[in-house]
This record gives C-alpha cells, structure tokens and sequence, in this order.
C-alpha cells in the first residue's frame, strides 16, 4: 500500500525550502505590497520578484495543468503549500479575472490552440484580464447585450460598449460576449477575446463612492478581432458564459468570507476593533452587551459560511463549480457587509473620517471600504439574481405565476 502520508511530508519540505529561498522576506511585513499588481498599484522590485518565481513554478495556480505552466499538484500538496504560506506570511502573487474565471473556463473549454496562447501569460501573472458582460442596457438581463461583432471574413468587427469592466484600465485582453446573431437572445451571442490595446477600445474609469475608479465604461468602436479569438462555438457563448460565472460566484464568495475587497492597508478585525474602541467591562467582556451578541452571531455565521465554502471547493474540484455558488455569492455578500458595518460601528466617531488629521490610516480605510462593500451585493451576479438561480436551478421552484 502506497504512504500518500510520507509522499505529502516530502512535497512539505520541498515546498518550504523553495519558499525560503524565493519569498522575498520584507513582503511579510507589508502583506498588502504582495497584491500590489492587481490592485493597479507599481509593484515593489520585491513585489515583482515574488510574482515571477511563483509563476516560473507555477505555484500560483498549484492545481492547474503542468502541461500549461500551472503546479499540476495534488489537493494534498495544494493544501500543505498553502500551510506553509502562511506560516512564513506568504500571499499568492498571482491572480485576477484570469485566474479566477476566465483561466478555468479556458482549460474546460478551450482549443489546444487558444489554451496554449493564453494560459503561460495568466499562469505567471504577466497578462491581465478584464470582463466584457455588463452593458448599460444589459445588467441582470444579461443576454438583451447588443456590443456586435460582424463577420468581416478575415476578421470580427466590433461595436458597443461594456460598463462596470472592472480594472479595464490596466487591463491586457477583455473576455467579450457580444452578439453575432441578431433574431435570437440566449443563441445569438459569442464570446471573444479581444486585445485590449487594438485601435478603437477606449477605457473611462468610474469614480465610486469610497474615491477609486477600479470599474470602468469601456468602448468597442470598429474594434478588429482576429477570427481565431472565438472561444467557443458561433452564438454558442452563453453556455461559455454562464459557466464562467459559476466560476466567478465560487471565487468571489471564497474571497468575502475572510478580506475585504479594495483594501490596502492592514485594519483591526472588529473584534480587535470593539475591545479597543468600545472598550472592556470589570468581567473583561465587551461593554456594550448587544454590540457583542452582534458580534458574536456574526463570527459564528462567518465561521459556518468558511467551512462551508472549504467543503463546496473539495467537491468542486472533481466536478467544477455548481449553480449552489449563487447560494455562497448572496450569503458571502450579506457576511462582508454585516462585517463592515460592524467594524464602522465599533470605531464609533473614529470610524467617521475621511481624510487629513484625527484619523489614521486604518480608520479611513475602514470607512472606504465598508463603502465598496456594497457593491459586493451587486457584482459578480446581484444578491436577487442569485436567489432566483437558488430557486430554479438548486431548489427546482416553478416560476411565480
């Protein structure tokens, strides 16, 4: 009988001494630097160094195929690799829309061709990827989209605009559905991959509330596609598109239940929040009774969701993402808000500022960030629509008549 336990503990001591010998050591003590790429901020020399080992070794997709760059590891060797992360304080340099959904959904449906163009760039973290599905006509009622793509024989033509194409500005290519047949909805579009930097894309950043621009108006106007960026079947790329949204809900609902999205510097959990603003009674509780029940509640739901969302990738890697991670979105969503808005109101007055002095840095993030935590209700499938898919496609309810 094979000792699957004395193969794992050798991976573990491989994988620890290839990490001290290439984890740059002062990007433990700034966390936030190591996500720096994706979040369009300049890469520290450290930053960049960390990103080109990982993705040289594929680690940062460790479950992909070897074949195309990825790891090609085993779930047990995933999970040691990720063990030993964080114990030397070590984050994924890799990441972004590519790895998160396109990056799936090409080696599920993928040619050979397109896999081998597109993936080595996504694997080492050297291409950048942007979202072409919302329109200012077509949020939740995605498939009325109406950006056209005309056979020119040789080539696609372009025309329309896309909104909400988060980190279209820094992006590299754009996953694009646009419409190839005019007399059908659902059968009538395609999905193509379309260089961001050909002639007539134009990009305008949208400033939101809490002061970043990560979501974007993005314009095709006689944009040319090469005819060998079709992913997927003529007017066949809803099918194409809805499975990359099971990936993007299973991924976005993994990401909510432990951080915060557009944060950027470290801030205090609300619990260390709470005993530092609030403050403790004579019995070493939270003085304010309800705020700690609030609490309370709120960690235990948030420790459910993570194990459950553990659970739900174990299963998905044998099958991939199903329709119940609309369930994890909605809940992952409600969670992070519940989780801010906590946070604001344990920081009392302090949780208030915006900038300039009183206030530092952490508090104004606070602030910002519970502000962008709205959107997590909307984006990535809003929480209705995924209520709707609960029903239909988990629960099997009719229709409301």
């Amino acid at each position: 009988m094979a000792d699957f336990g004395s193969e794992v503990e050798t991976f573990r001591a491989e994988a620890r001494d290839w990490l001290e010998a290439n984890f740059p050591k002062a990007l433990a003590k700034d966390p936030m630097a190591q996500v720096a790429k994706m979040s369009a901020q300049p890469e520290s020399d450290d930053a960049r160094a960390w990103r080109k080992a990982m993705g040289e070794k594929g680690w940062g997709v460790p479950t992909w195929p070897a074949e195309y760059g990825g790891g090609g590891l085993s779930t047990a060797q995933t999970r040691v690799l990720h063990e030993e992360m964080a114990k030397i304080g070590a984050r994924n340099p890799i990441g972004g829309m590519g790895v998160m959904m396109f990056g799936p959904t090409l080696i599920e449906y993928g040619t050979e061709e397109l896999k081998r163009q597109h993936l080595p760039g996504i694997i080492t973290g050297e291409v950048r990827w942007c979202q072409g599905y919302s329109e200012p006509g077509s949020g939740s009622d995605l498939a009325s989209l109406q950006t056209r793509a005309e056979d020119k024989g040789d080539h696609w033509l372009v025309n329309g605009s896309k909104i909400w194409t988060s980190g279209a500005n820094i992006a590299d290519r754009c996953f694009c559905l646009v419409r190839t047949d005019t007399t059908k909805k659902h059968e009538g579009i395609s999905f193509l991959l379309i260089d961001m930097k050909a002639p007539g894309v134009e990009v305008r950043p949208i400033l939101l509330i809490n002061g970043t621009s990560p979501f974007c108006e993005t314009f095709f106007t006689d944009v040319k596609v090469p005819k060998d960026q079709l992913f997927g079947p003529l007017n066949g790329g809803w099918t194409v598109a809805k499975r990359l949204l099971q990936f993007e809900r299973d991924n976005i609902s993994a990401g909510l239940g432990g951080g915060n999205i557009g944060q950027t510097v470290a801030m205090p959990t609300v619990v260390e929040a709470a005993r530092q603003y609030v403050g403790l009674g004579e019995d070493g509780r939270l003085a304010d009774g309800d705020l700690r029940r609030r609490i309370t509640e709120h960690l235990m739901e948030n420790r459910a969701f993570q194990l459950t969302v553990r659970r739900a990738q174990d299963e998905a890697k044998s099958k991939g993402p199903s329709n119940a991670a609309a369930i994890m979105k909605y809940a992952g969503a409600k969670i992070a808000m519940e989780r801010n808005e906590l946070l604001i109101e344990s920081l009392g007055h302090q949780g208030l500022g915006w900038g300039g002095a009183g206030f530092s840095e952490a508090e104004v993030q606070a602030m910002r960030v519970m502000l962008r935590s709205k959107a997590n209700s909307i984006e990535g499938g809003t929480s209705e629509i995924n209520l709707n898919v609960v029903s239909k496609r988990v629960l099997g309810l009719p229709d409301p008549k």
